[in-house]
């Protein structure tokens, strides 16, 4: 059964996804970019607010593919007890140095979702390379927030294979990119174990605007009733 991943900004949006009993309350700032991240302080507060209740993840910002900041970025934001970490693989520079890299942090149990960008062509070769450096999942997104969302930017064919690829390896896969209400039945065919979203539980679409609570049960519900 898939589930409905919400992204928010602050203590305030943590806590009504959580009354809205989204699956994952993603923490991530939208004004920084596709993955922007949240300073360490508030997502430990968002933490200690959540109190155990529903599963965290959170980015680590838009980072270029480099061993060393990448490492550091995970590591601090490990620190602060969300159960998963998510590290953008913008395009260019060193992704398998990053993942051989950032294998020091899996072998101490800590759950990193590596995130690929459906607008760069990416190379789906990767989640292979991953799935040895001890990732727990993968997901695709879109960097490029105006170009439409996943269903538009990338071929059915490839987003099932991208799902079917990550299911073989017994990965945790997400399906995630300006998705809008109408995109839900055609990907919950591809049988994702979660579905992300920000833009379309805001206030008009607008995904740096504040989140709507009847928008964040209409999608809940959407996904549940698929």
């Amino acid at each position: 059964m898939s589930g409905l991943l919400a992204s928010v900004n602050s203590v305030t949006e943590a806590l009504l996804v959580l009354a809205a009993d989204v699956d994952i309350i993603d923490l991530k700032q939208p004004a920084l970019g596709a993955l922007g991240a949240l300073d360490v302080t508030t997502v430990k507060k968002i933490v200690i607010a959540i109190a155990g209740r529903c599963p965290i993840s959170a980015t680590i910002g838009d980072l270029p593919m480099q061993p060393e900041p990448v490492f550091n970025a995970v590591k601090s934001m490990a620190e602060t007890g969300v159960d998963y970490i998510k590290i953008g693989f913008f395009p260019g520079d060193d992704w398998q140095g990053t993942a051989q890299k950032l294998s020091l942090l899996t072998r101490k149990n800590h759950a990193l979702i590596a995130v690929l960008f459906a607008d760069t062509q990416p190379d789906l070769g990767i989640i292979d390379n991953l799935k040895e450096a001890g990732f727990t999942g993968v997901m695709l997104d879109t960097m490029n927030k105006q170009q439409g969302s996943l269903t538009q930017v990338m071929a059915k064919t490839d987003i099932a294979q991208f799902v079917s690829q990550a299911k073989a390896l017994q990965l945790l896969c997400g399906l995630a990119g300006s998705l809008r209400l109408e995109d839900i039945p055609e990907l919950m065919l591809y049988q994702p174990d979660y579905l992300g979203f920000r833009g379309a539980l805001c206030q008009g679409h607008n995904r740096v605007g504040q989140l709507n609570k009847l928008a964040v049960m209409q999608i809940r519900d959407a996904i549940r009733n698929a």
